[in-house]
């Protein structure tokens, strides 16, 4: 059989068994009208007065955009959103990319993103830096006593859009929503208590989840306190096109988009497979090995206990050499040894999260990786198995492991679970 896995910009055709178990998407059709679409939601918001009538002319306004790791489609919903704002001065807009803790979105990406209409526009566009303190505010605690850390630049905006896409998250529930304020514009000692040991081990913080999970219900919380006037999310297919928008009041919008992300994106298991092959759904998302993480969290929500699971993810960005997931993994030598480091009291450290992550998944299953741009020696530190062929190493493996196979094409686009 063969199967074309997400990887990259081109993707790699693999042949595996005939008795493999394939799992992906159901596969929506993008609307047959996407500034239409966008523009009738904009017009009839959820909860909320529609969006040219709440902007004053004068206002500054501040549009919260995803960075390159993510695959939305902001170059064509901005636009949508300018023109519901041609009453104000491009000098009065500003566009926020919500990197979170990851790098600067450079020129070139900025022109991908969001398009030559928008960057053209004359607004000003900002990368938002965690680590710039003179540029965040402290605006109180959440109950649970996490720092508010804001950009500063944002807050002082008089009108404040959030623009995210919505999928399920490997620990956060779902994307979108909220997590264009936090963590997307928090500071880093804020993303850090979002991230620590403790969150990220409650077993409530995974895909899906959003009610009881400790990390969306303290997003949820920060976005209530430093809340968003107005917001769109939307759904979108593996061709990037757009199956549904809402837009509104943001919690009744990033309700909708879940609901109607989980209805499509994730799939009931019976049982565990020996092998899941998976992936991490292709460009922008498999640009670096610290981004697969989901890809091979997606595999582990059903590859048994001691099964293996095979991951194809193209890491264009390599590791990368930005941040610490690279230092803290070389850091160790097991993932047994990385988690006891992790959860040892007073240990917080950027990236530690995704590391912790990925040890979970390793102490559970054994994890190989196809990748282009990674070494044999750089897969083998980041204590993961180097492959080249996966049709190859699909034969081998299931000899040994066991010839129960599931493949994941798409990687975390699809999100499988046992019930």
């Amino acid at each position: 059989m063969k199967i074309q896995l997400a990887y990259g910009k081109n993707g790699l055709c693999v042949d595996l068994p005939e008795n493999v178990v394939v799992i992906e998407p159901d596969y929506l059709p993008a609307l047959p009208d996407e500034p239409g679409a966008l523009k009738t939601a904009i017009r009839n918001p959820l909860n909320s007065e529609p969006l040219r009538r709440s902007v004053k002319k004068g206002q500054t306004v501040g549009i919260s955009v995803c960075d390159i790791t993510r695959p939305m489609p902001s170059n064509r919903v901005i636009p949508v959103i300018l023109n519901e704002l041609s009453h104000l001065k491009p000098e009065d807009i500003t566009i926020f990319i919500a990197t979170g803790t990851h790098r600067s979105n450079d020129k070139s990406e900025l022109g991908s993103m969001l398009g030559s209409e928008v960057i053209n526009h004359g607004c000003r566009i900002i990368n938002h830096d965690a680590f710039d303190t003179k540029n965040i505010d402290l605006v109180g605690e959440t109950s649970n006593g996490i720092p508010i850390l804001i950009n500063k630049n944002w807050l002082e905006c008089d009108f404040k859009i959030t623009t995210g896409f919505v999928e399920p998250h490997f620990f956060a529930g779902f994307s979108g929503g909220p997590k264009m304020i936090a963590p997307g514009l928090a500071g880093f000692e804020t993303i850090m208590k979002l991230h620590n040991a403790e969150m990220i081990a409650n077993p409530n913080s995974r895909w899906g989840i959003t009610e009881g999970n400790p990390i969306h219900d303290s997003i949820r919380e920060i976005s209530d306190i430093v809340p968003s006037d107005f917001s769109l999310d939307v759904t979108i297919n593996k061709q990037h096109g757009i199956t549904s928008v809402y837009a509104g009041n943001m919690f009744d919008v990033h309700r909708a988009a879940c609901r109607f992300a989980k209805g499509t994106a994730m799939k009931k298991v019976d049982k565990p497979f020996d092998l899941v092959v998976t992936t991490n759904s292709g460009y922008p998302l498999d640009m670096n090995l610290y981004q697969t993480v989901k890809g091979m969290s997606a595999a582990s929500q059903i590859v048994r206990p001691g099964g293996g699971i095979i991951c194809a993810s193209e890491c264009s960005d390599g590791i990368p050499d930005h941040g610490l997931y690279k230092e803290l993994l070389s850091s160790k030598n097991s993932p047994k040894d990385l988690l006891n480091l992790i959860e040892s009291p007073g240990h917080d450290r950027h990236d530690q999260w995704q590391v912790q992550i990925q040890a979970q998944i390793q102490i559970k299953s054994d994890v190989y990786l196809k990748s282009d741009n990674l070494t044999p020696d750089q897969i083998r530190a980041a204590h993961l198995m180097p492959i080249d062929n996966i049709s190859e190493a699909v034969l081998e493996l299931s000899e040994n492991k066991g010839n129960s196979i599931c493949v994941l094409p798409e990687g975390p686009q699809t999100i499988p679970y046992l019930v």
